[in-house]
């Protein structure tokens, strides 16, 4: 049965001008007022000399040099953890497999920045490792120092976007592959860098490529670690120092955009022209294989050294908002709710912001979701692809770099009525959030919309229900798992973001949770209450996380029938029954769904 999509409406178009208009205003002029700067001379002629200027310049030549290998090195180190560690925990039996899996997630739930400190009280020169490997070995690990530092928490922070993304590729290989060359002799690492790696190399280039990217432009590590001769610390110093009219300022920004976007478009480029496409997933095809005594004792002594490596940042943060005293020693040198106490007390303002930052910015990125997952499965506008490109390509762009267009393109823009500068309101905090986290939410919105048949949506306007009304009655209800599900999504990412929120923050009144974290971790005496603001922010995150896993699981399980003894016994349509109002009722979408799927 060939379903109608409509091809003009008005409403469609009215829309479709609304999502425009608002990412045209907030996320392509402040990015293409960034790029114009970098090109733009004193006198307003085009020059390149900006860009000549920076790689004239030893430090900022040295910071780009910097980010690319920092980027790249923990984009290595990542794959060395996370490989590894999905390949044991899919292909042979484990037990606990699940938990290891879930495990190896936790970094992503606390931002770089805040595990940053603890990572240094944990294997900094005079940290707890080093202390007891100096007393009883006598040496000591630089794994804290400079560029090394940054490289060694970037990746214990962001090493699980490739153990997902390779988890899922290792379950959807065509078990009949491998047990084909385990019986051509082919077995251990050979049957690994041959066979299994090559199939899911899609699922790599995809994790790799996002840890690439938000190693490349994060901010928060390096600042605190005091590392700045990379480009985002650069970019951000030389805008708050120097100023907003610095060029400077906007060829780092512009070189960073560059580089995330290369980073993308060569991950999509390793890919075209291959197929890894399979007959089976794998998880029906072979089972796991068990390994030797001596291979499972290995495998799990392994498995636990990477984990409690991984989760020593969360640990060094709980002791830290603990401890009234660590300095010079392994473990605190006494424990105290004092810290809470303080984060409480001088924070709730900065907490209640977050809430409200947040709420509103994941709020309307579901809104915007909603409407571009719309307008692009459900009409065939021809700016509709537009739309979601433009919307999905606030990936590519760093925070720091957003909020420096927006300092530049808003400067002296005036809130109507009120005689304040939008760049010293919260408003600009929270529309930075919603374009930074809207293509969390426009994902899932899509994936949501795309599980609702149209025929649901047809019949509705059969009964007479008009366009809007069966969009608000039956799509949205129907969307309802996919659109909590963004807004969680993008209220827990948008709760630890630092790179726009620290230079968008005009005032400590107006701080959210992430800026006071930074602010606290300045100085040695703050950083008790800052960890301890730091948990709080985990917890939040953690909880956001959990229902949004619930949320998502509720909606996979698809809509219920009702039970056989509940249906009408068949009859002719119409006869003996009454007249129904179309979508009069909460019950119209249960019916309408049901006539829909018999159709």
């Amino acid at each position: 049965m060939a379903h109608k999509i409509a091809t003009f409406r008005p409403g469609a178009w009215l829309a479709a001008a609304l999502v425009l208009g608002f990412l045209g205003l907030f996320f392509m002029l402040p990015v293409a007022s960034v790029f114009a700067n970098a090109f733009l001379d004193g006198d307003g002629s085009w020059t390149l000399g900006h860009f000549a200027a920076f790689f004239n310049q030893p430090l900022m030549s040295e910071a780009f040099w910097n980010s690319l290998y920092v980027a790249s090195a923990a984009t290595a180190v990542s794959a060395l953890i996370a490989v590894p560690l999905a390949y044991f925990t899919v292909r042979f039996e484990f037990r606990g497999a699940l938990l290891i899996q879930t495990l190896g997630v936790l970094p992503l739930i606390m931002p770089p920045f805040v595990g940053a400190v603890a990572m240094q009280l944990i294997f900094g020169r005079s940290g707890t490792v080093n202390l007891l490997l100096e007393e009883h070995l006598g040496v000591t690990l630089p794994l804290m120092d400079g560029l090394t530092g940054v490289i060694f928490v970037e990746s214990l922070h962001y090493f699980p976007f490739i153990l997902m993304n390779v988890t899922l590729a290792l379950r959807n290989i065509d078990g009949s592959m491998e047990e084909a060359a385990l019986s051509l002799g082919c077995r251990g690492w050979r049957l690994f860098w041959r066979v299994i790696f090559p199939l899911a190399m899609p699922g790599f280039i995809a994790g790799a490529s996002l840890v690439f990217v938000k190693v490349f432009d994060d901010l928060g590590t390096p600042l605190v670690l005091g590392t700045t001769n990379m480009l985002a610390p650069q970019a951000y110093l030389r805008i708050t120092q120097i100023g907003i009219d610095d060029p400077l300022g906007y060829v780092t920004s512009v070189l960073m955009i560059v580089f995330s976007i290369a980073a993308m478009a060569a991950s999509a480029r390793m890919l075209h022209g291959k197929d890894f496409a399979t007959l089976q997933k794998g998880g029906s095809g072979v089972r796991r294989r068990r390994l030797s005594p001596r291979g499972a004792a290995a495998s799990y002594v392994w498995i636990g050294l990477m984990l409690l490596l991984t989760l020593s940042p969360h640990l060094g943060v709980l002791l830290l908002s603990f401890a009234s005293v660590w300095s010079f020693a392994p473990l605190p040198d006494g424990y105290t709710l004092a810290h809470y106490a303080t984060a409480f007390h001088d924070a709730s303002g900065m907490m209640g912001n977050t809430l409200l930052y947040c709420g509103l910015a994941a709020g309307l990125d579901v809104l915007l979701g909603t409407t571009i997952a719309y307008l692009l499965l459900r009409t065939r506008l021809p700016v509709r692809h537009w739309l979601d490109w433009i919307a999905t390509a606030a990936l590519a762009v760093p925070g720091l770099v957003l909020a420096i267009g927006y300092l530049r393109l808003f400067q002296g823009v005036q809130i109507p009525g009120t005689g304040q500068a939008l760049t010293g309101t919260w408003i600009i905090i929270m529309i930075a959030y919603a374009v930074r986290r809207l293509p969390y939410a426009l994902r899932s919105c899509v994936a949501a919309l795309h599980q609702v048949h149209v025929s649901l949506e047809e019949a509705a306007e059969s009964l007479g229900a008009t366009r809007a009304r069966t969009i608000r009655r039956v799509v949205v209800p129907l969307m309802a798992g996919g659109i909590l599900a963004g807004f969680v999504t993008s209220f827990i990412t948008a709760a630890v973001e630092l790179s726009a929120t620290i230079l968008l923050t005009s005032s400590q009144t107006q701080a959210p949770m992430s800026y006071g974290i930074y602010l606290y971790m300045q100085s040695i005496a703050g950083r008790g209450p800052g960890a301890a603001l730091g948990v709080l922010a985990m917890l939040v995150v953690a909880v956001g996380t959990f229902v949004s896993h619930v949320i998502v699981e509720r909606g996979t399980r698809g809509p219920l029938q009702p039970p056989d003894e509940e249906l009408p016994a068949p009859g002719p349509a119409g006869v003996g029954e009454p007249a129904a109002a179309p979508c009069a009722s909460p019950d119209s979408a249960k019916s309408i769904q049901t006539t829909g799927v018999t159709t």
